[in-house]
């Protein structure tokens, strides 16, 4: 295991910290560190962090941390020139020049993630100090924040930089309390020791929980601690003497090449056992833990039988995670013993595939430790599996240029973070835009945006997004999204969901137009009827349908009749009139001899007059209609709704005579059909092959194409409305069409 070392013993002796420093380093690089440790107390002086920790030892406390992790020189230099950008204009410049660019480009990466702290500040604070859960949407928050800070990032390096600022700032807050550090320590358990969990930085992990805790609850950290019977020193050394015993039983039974390791459970992790399983001290069982690695999964068995004939097995505590793996194939063997001096030990055993399925694997062994629900972003498994590998093999990478190469191979590049101005922090996929942006953050900010700031600079609509970026949407007060961010070429639009939101904006206006003219029939014939005081929803009710606007619909798509209406209004009474009259002989007879598609249409109490339909609304069977006298040219028929006919009803009303269809409607009727679409080729070709295939003949087209968006209009002869329903309904499974209506 590696070591890491404790930085404020190690900077009480400077000779000593130097050769810390330096170690493992050929005489090359060892003479960079003198030269930077030179530079970096020359421009630190005196200076103090916002902890009130002075700037240099902070510096010296980050190089000894990573030294400890045997991290590269680059490394260490940027820890010791982590601030040198805060205290000089042109730092990264100088840093560049004297000392190289891969240690200036640390330096800068730091520098970014140090911009980042007053969002995560905002965001965990929220966390209560009784120990509460913050809200779903903090946790949410955190989550994006956690991988904000592996995607804002270059070099997974520059994350290690932070997590031993960090550590560093937690060691000196441990000897100089402060009022910030409670905040500090919450921000801690919330964002850094997850990071250092993932990554596999156990010793790190573990030293920022245990300081964390202490400070957030010393109560209950001593309390621990005092139950721990012995020194951590003591326990440690009981793991040893165990460790060697076991080797030896196993490799009397022929298991030589196992590996045999353990640790003593850390304060803060007992508490979250005993927290989690709601137990006492006394039964946490794994307050010291060996693990066994063998080979084969027979080898498994052996040693778990060598470990209870050598220790006493406690009941119920064992699990057989390898016959029954946990829901993310986890497996191992897990059994808790009691040694002789009566202290207990758990012990793991696995094989070697099985352990680096655990710890390196999309097993996601992390979200275990953190309690994390189930997730199906296996792509940030795969990656943070990836880089827990890199860190692995940075120990046997000669040249740490190729080592930085393998990380930008696997960056977490699929996802950008990007800021409002309020420090919110939105995850998006890459390539989405500002409108991408405007829907993500609310779906009515999406409708109404017209503009867009990135970092204070306007920006065109559909400019793609990079992670870092703080965004501010310009929005109108009212109004809605345009057709162009429809078209996939214009590059509005990115992600699945802004696409959806946009067509069902334009999907509810046309419900919300069909709504309108409904509500206006429906009026008119109550007023005709005398009805004006019936409440609709009664109305609605009485028809069969549960709100006002459903019926108003169904209206308007002609799907229910003016008699319908009447019907429902004149209730029982209308109904015995309606029998009457369809068993009386019918005072209207057709007229005959017409060659017209109008054939077939009623005129109450007049027979044998001329009739025509009208070319403004054309209308068809089964739509309600009324008769205008013309003069000269009979009857003009209209349907009820038809503008026209309201106008000159309101003109000359002594002119309107009832019509209806007859029993023998006949022929054809003209009909207008209009078309909007995503313009492309081929699309008028497909739209006339779907009508033509509904057996619509049509007699006139007239289009539209601007800024992409297609407008079809198309005048057909249909013989009644349920054929001219099947075929709108044909229409709207054309590709690229958004809608098609009648007029």
């Amino acid at each position: 295991m590696v070591s890491v070392v404790h930085s404020v013993a190690a900077q009480s002796d400077i000779k000593h910290t130097l050769q810390t420093l330096c170690a493992g380093l050929p005489t090359e690089e060892s003479e960079r560190v003198l030269q930077v440790v030179e530079f970096a107390q020359s421009v630190y002086g005196d200076c103090a962090l916002g902890s009130g920790e002075g700037v240099w030892p902070h510096a010296q406390g980050m190089a000894l941390i990573l030294a400890g992790l045997r991290l590269d020189v680059d490394s260490r230099l940027a820890a010791l020139l982590f601030a040198v950008p805060d205290y000089d204009e042109h730092g990264l410049e100088h840093i560049g020049k004297r000392f190289g660019s891969s240690v200036a480009q640390l330096v800068g990466g730091v520098s970014r993630l140090q911009r980042m702290h007053p969002i995560t500040r905002n965001f965990v604070a929220h966390s209560t100090e009784s120990g509460e859960q913050p809200p779903d949407e903090m946790k949410v928050q955190i989550e994006i924040l956690r991988k904000m800070f592996l995607a804002v990032v270059e070099d997974i390096r520059v994350v290690l930089l932070r997590l031993a600022s960090r550590t560093q700032t937690l060691r000196y807050y441990a000897n100089e309390p402060d009022e910030l550090r409670a905040q500090v320590a919450r921000e801690t358990l919330e964002l850094y020791s997850p990071l250092a969990n993932r990554l596999g930085v156990w010793e790190l992990k573990w030293e920022l929980e245990d300081l964390s805790f202490r400070f957030l609850y010393p109560d209950i950290y001593k309390k621990i601690a005092r139950q721990l019977d012995e020194k951590r020193v003591e326990r440690e050394q009981f793991i040893v003497d165990a460790v060697d015993r076991l080797k030896r039983e196993l490799a009397t039974a022929g298991i030589a090449d196992a590996e045999v390791y353990g640790r003593p459970k850390h304060i803060y992790s007992i508490w979250n056992k005993m927290r989690k399983k709601d137990v006492s001290f006394s039964e946490v069982y794994d307050v010291r833990a060996l693990r066994v690695i063998v080979d084969e999964i027979k080898d498994c068995y052996t040693a778990l039988g060598i470990v209870h004939n050598m220790w006493m097995p406690i009941p119920k505590e064992f699990d057989d995670y390898i016959s029954k793996p946990k829901g993310n194939n986890y497996r191992s063997l897990h059994t808790a013993v009691d040694c002789p001096d009566g202290r207990a030990l758990e012990v793991q055993i696995r094989t070697h595939e099985m352990h680096k399925h655990a710890e390196l694997g999309i097993a996601a062994h992390w979200r275990y430790k953190e309690g994390a629900q189930s997730s199906t972003d296996g792509g940030y498994d795969e990656k943070i599996a990836w880089l827990r590998q890199l860190l692995v093999w940075k120990n046997e990478v000669s040249d740490s240029s190729d080592w930085v190469n393998h990380y930008k191979e696997a960056a977490l590049n699929e996802t950008i973070y990007v800021m409002t101005p309020q420090g919110r922090v939105v995850d998006l996929p890459r390539g989405a835009t500002a409108v991408d942006f405007a829907y993500r953050v609310h779906t009515d900010l999406g409708h109404r945006c017209r503009g867009a700031k990135i970092d204070g600079v306007l920006v065109t609509l559909n400019t793609p997004l990079e992670t870092g970026q703080c965004v501010e949407i310009v929005a109108a007060k009212q109004g809605g999204p345009s057709r162009d961010w429809l078209n996939a070429s214009l590059g509005y639009l990115i992600t699945h969901r802004a696409r959806a939101k946009v067509r069902q904006w334009f999907s509810s206006q046309a419900l919300e137009q069909s709504v309108a003219d409904g509500r206006g029939i429906v009026t008119r014939e109550l007023q005709r009827l005398g009805e004006t005081s019936l409440k609709l929803d009664e109305l609605a009710s009485r028809l069969g349908f549960a709100k006002s606007d459903d019926m108003f619909i169904a209206v308007a798509r002609a799907e229910l009749t003016l008699r319908q209406i009447q019907t429902a209004v004149r209730g029982a009474d209308a109904q015995a009139e309606e029998e009457k009259l369809a068993a009386e002989p019918p005072p209207v007879r057709k007229r005959k001899g017409s060659d017209d598609a109008e054939n077939g249409i009623l005129i109450v109490g007049i027979d044998k007059l001329l009739t025509q339909l009208a070319g403004c609304c054309k209308p068809a069977p089964p739509d309600p209609i009324v008769g205008f006298v013309t003069r000269g040219k009979g009857v003009s028929i209209h349907r009820a709704d038809c503008l026209n006919f309201a106008n000159m009803e309101a003109m000359q009303p002594e002119r309107v005579i009832e019509t209806a269809w007859g029993s023998e409607s006949e022929g054809v009727f003209a009909v207008d059909i209009v078309v909007d679409a995503i313009d492309r080729q081929g699309l008028l070709r497909d739209v006339s092959e779907t009508l033509t295939k509904e057996k619509i003949n049509v007699v006139a087209v007239s289009t539209l194409s601007r800024q992409g968006s297609a407008h079809m209009r198309f005048t057909g002869e249909v013989k009644n409305l349920a054929q001219l329903k099947h075929a709108l309904a044909a229409l709207q499974e054309v590709k690229g069409v958004e809608g098609a209506r009648r007029v």
